[in-house]
């Protein structure tokens, strides 16, 4: 985490707090993650053989939805996002002067001043910002901002962790951790918060008892050109840290660079259109070298009957491969190349599971398999099912 802007100020701003996990798993409401068992009702517990069926070769994808209420995934009212260009932390409390004046940056259009602290989870840092969830969800991606479930996850006194931290950490979603000294706190939901450094989100009156710093963390909306660092860094004053938001703009480069191997690709799959689904799974598979489709297929099988119960689930994940709307956004893709990338259609939500298994270590095979398995949906029972699946499959359709 070297390059956390955060740490070594909210280390002497903010007092430190040990969480230690409880024994035992809470029943989560959400996940960033798309198979998180937060994301989704408890891991089904149906065998291959529970369901009716249809072999692969003979079942044909579809990509009309299966549930009509999709749109009740997200809930919430509409938000116009204002995604920050810049995030700073200031040594101490930033004045309602140096406020203003930040608003009069060169191309800043807004600003937003929150509560920040650092805490650590199994001895390693993780850096939190204390929100009001009704006045912070603008400043988080579009797909973030209109869950409502995030947002009343946070109003309740939960942690909202991102997506990144809750696999570096191995956070279990659902479950409760006892802060030294203080509160417990619950990490209800995952989501991709695209706040550099920023490993999670709790409401104003749980980063009070956690003893967090005041009003330390500024955030940066602006359009039309790059916001000054130094600008922010002088009015910030001495020992504040700003790191820019925005991507930088890279050169194309000529020839372009192989893909790496094991590493999942992101264009259209070759060949049009799979016939069925067996022929879908094969084909999504080859985006991840080393990884099986029978894997592809066992998952599908588990979480949706290949298509046949697509959800939305009691949390909002979708379609035949079960995405979170806000990791679909990250690992899917336009799978038959028509111009759509859409979490209904199996023709895009297989091989942008293959992308999200593969980006988690499937191609590797043995324990790297079974781990990336594991960050689909967090239960060992569920990698144990998917595998007995797998195996079952291919034996079925052995040549």
């Amino acid at each position: 985490m070297s390059d956390l802007p955060l740490r070594s100020t909210l280390l002497v701003a903010a007092a430190v707090a040990v969480l230690t996990a409880l024994g035992g798993g809470v029943a989560v409401l959400l996940g960033g993650d798309p198979h998180d068992a937060a994301a989704r009702e408890p891991v089904r517990q149906a065998r291959l053989g529970e369901r009716q069926q249809v072999r692969l070769d003979q079942l044909v994808p579809t990509t009309a939805p299966v549930s009509s209420d999709a749109g009740q995934a997200t809930g919430g009212p509409g938000v116009t996002v204002t995604p920050p260009s810049m995030i700073a932390i200031a040594r101490a409390e930033v004045p309602k002067r140096t406020r203003l004046a930040l608003a009069k940056v060169k191309h800043v259009e807004k600003v937003a001043v929150v509560d920040a602290g650092a805490v650590q989870v199994s001895g390693t840092p993780l850096n939190l910002l204390a929100v009001d969830p009704v006045v912070f969800r603008s400043w988080t991606p579009k797909t973030v901002a209109g869950h409502s479930g995030v947002w009343s996850a946070i109003g309740r006194g939960e942690m909202v962790a991102d997506a990144a931290a809750t696999r570096r950490l191995g956070l279990a979603l659902g479950a409760e951790y006892q802060v030294d000294g203080g509160p417990r706190l619950r990490v209800a939901a995952a989501a991709t918060l695209g706040l550099r450094g920023v490993d999670g989100l709790v409401s104003t009156g749980r980063g009070q008892e956690l003893r967090m710093a005041r009003g330390v963390a500024v955030l940066l909306h602006g359009k039309g050109g790059a916001i000054s660092r130094a600008s922010v860094r002088k009015l910030l004053g001495p020992g504040s840290q700003v790191v820019s938001l925005v991507p930088e703009k890279k050169k194309a480069r000529t020839p372009a660079t192989a893909p790496t191997a094991g590493a999942p690709t992101t264009g259209p799959a070759t060949g049009g259109r799979p016939a069925s689904y067996l022929e879908l799974y094969k084909q999504s598979a080859t985006r991840c070298p080393g990884l099986s489709w029978t894997v592809l297929a066992a998952i599908g099988q588990v979480e949706s009957s290949h298509g046949r119960n697509n959800g939305p689930s009691s949390a909002g994940a979708l379609g035949p491969m079960q995405f979170m709307p806000a990791t679909w956004k990250v690992y899917g893709v336009d799978g038959d190349g028509d111009g759509k990338s859409d979490i209904w259609s199996p023709y895009d939500a297989v091989p942008g599971a293959a992308n999200y298994l593969c980006a988690n270590g499937a191609g590797k095979g043995g324990q790297k398999l079974r781990k990336a398995i594991w960050f689909y949906n967090h239960s060992w029972d569920y990698v144990n099912k998917v595998m007995g699946v797998a195996e079952a499959y291919a034996r079925t359709y052995a040549s």
